[in-house]
């Protein structure tokens, strides 16, 4: 397909068979497969030369116009193509010195690892289930963590009633009451009357 797009637009340089021209590309496409850079490179470079040619003629003509209109089309084409030309270096360099990435995180393991960055799907674990699950290393910030679980700023999951165990999971029961804050509706901080 792409020696068919390539092909009508080679012709100042005679017809050329589109077969032959379909087989030099798919050695080009093989050669950057594995790795190599250098006709991508030089294409690019190619590109950013005939920019800066088109640049450079767009620019003449344009200081060589006598109404404004004229003079500002002319420079508008010029400064489009020194764009171009901008970008097209800029990938060049960008190719032959790749950014470094910055990794907000490092992972070290000497086996097989599975590192979830996603979306944490919650479920409701009791503290002593918690401690049963992290082993020894359970700590109070962990145990603060599974606590109650927030949907979003501010609404809790714990809807103030008890619930019945579904008909999906009958051996599962209700979560007992969790540690609630003291003061009740009407009184200030520290339990005084308002």
């Amino acid at each position: 397909m792409a020696a068919v797009a390539v092909q009508p637009y080679t012709n100042a340089f005679g017809k050329l068979d589109v077969s032959s021209l379909a087989m030099v590309l798919a050695g080009q496409i093989k050669a950057v497969q594995g790795g190599e850079m250098k006709h991508a490179e030089a294409m690019l470079y190619g590109q950013a030369q005939a920019l800066q040619a088109m640049f450079t003629s767009l620019a003449r003509r344009a200081s060589s116009q006598d109404y404004i209109k004229n003079m500002e089309t002319y420079l508008r084409m010029a400064l489009k193509a020194q764009n171009q030309c901008r970008m097209t270096l800029e990938t060049l360099a960008t190719i032959k010195n790749p950014p470094v990435v910055f990794a907000r995180q490092m992972n070290v393991a000497n086996g097989p690892q599975q590192v979830n960055n996603g979306t944490v799907q919650h479920h409701a674990v009791s503290p002593e289930q918690a401690r049963a699950d992290a082993g020894t290393h359970t700590t109070k910030q962990n145990l603060d963590q599974i606590g109650l679980l927030e949907v979003g700023n501010g609404q809790r999951l714990d809807t103030r009633t008890p619930g019945t165990a579904g008909s999906a999971d009958p051996h599962l029961a209700p979560v007992g009451e969790v540690h609630r804050p003291t003061h009740r509706r009407g009184q200030g901080h520290g339990g005084a009357q308002q």
